[in-house]
């Protein structure tokens, strides 16, 4: 696959890149040091995973991730990350995201985001996800709660755990064709318009155990 790192510190791209460099997997690994370069790069560069920050320069990675999904909806972007940085999230996901990882972690869970991300999964790092927790633990939970039947919290739970709609189905003994109709359910009731939403639906409402 061909990679992107997009981020304003050089030190950090340099050292992600060959740190990544070693492992064998990537075709090829460009650098970006703000949203504008990537963007102008992205035409002719061709690019599978990004992994993308989200203050920088010129253009921040919101706005560089809202462009270059129009310019290439394949794209799987994972979010390099912060403590503090949450109020992004949201916006992020929005933009198309489908990864978040903190910025502290080690490369095994680098490769493991990229690696779930291009397969269509989605991918948040366990540190981050203590954080949210945390930083949510005094909100009050969504009133459309109550709108979710007990089958549709289960599903929302295993997809929380990164479970496909097929591992769903085995895990509570019902077709993929049910979990999928639970799914577009759980969109519809909570208004989420993707995966990673979801996830991040589930943890604000403190439906999530770690």
């Amino acid at each position: 696959m061909n990679i992107f790192i997009v981020d304003d510190h050089k030190l950090f791209r340099e050292g992600l890149k060959l740190l990544l460099s070693t492992r064998g997997f990537a075709n090829g690994i460009h650098e970006a040091s703000n949203g504008k370069e990537f963007i102008r790069k992205l035409h002719a560069t061709p690019c599978d995973v990004v992994l993308m920050d989200i203050e920088m320069p010129e253009m921040n990675g919101i706005d560089a991730t809202i462009q270059a999904m129009k310019m290439k909806p394949a794209l799987k972007i994972i979010v390099l990350s912060m403590f503090g940085d949450e109020q992004y999230y949201y916006k992020m996901i929005d933009a198309g995201a489908r990864g978040f990882m903190l910025k502290n972690s080690g490369i095994d869970k680098v490769i493991t985001a990229i690696q779930k991300v291009s397969n269509g999964e989605n991918y948040f790092s366990e540190e981050l996800l203590v954080g949210l927790l945390d930083n949510m633990r005094d909100n009050r939970p969504d009133t459309r709660l109550a709108e979710l039947s007990g089958r549709e919290l289960q599903v929302l739970y295993y997809i929380c755990l990164g479970l496909s709609n097929q591992e769903i189905a085995e895990q509570l003994f019902i077709s993929k064709r049910t979990v999928d109709k639970h799914r577009a359910n759980l969109m519809n009731k909570t208004g989420c318009r993707n995966t990673a939403a979801l996830v991040m639906y589930a943890i604000k409402n403190k439906m999530v155990d770690i």
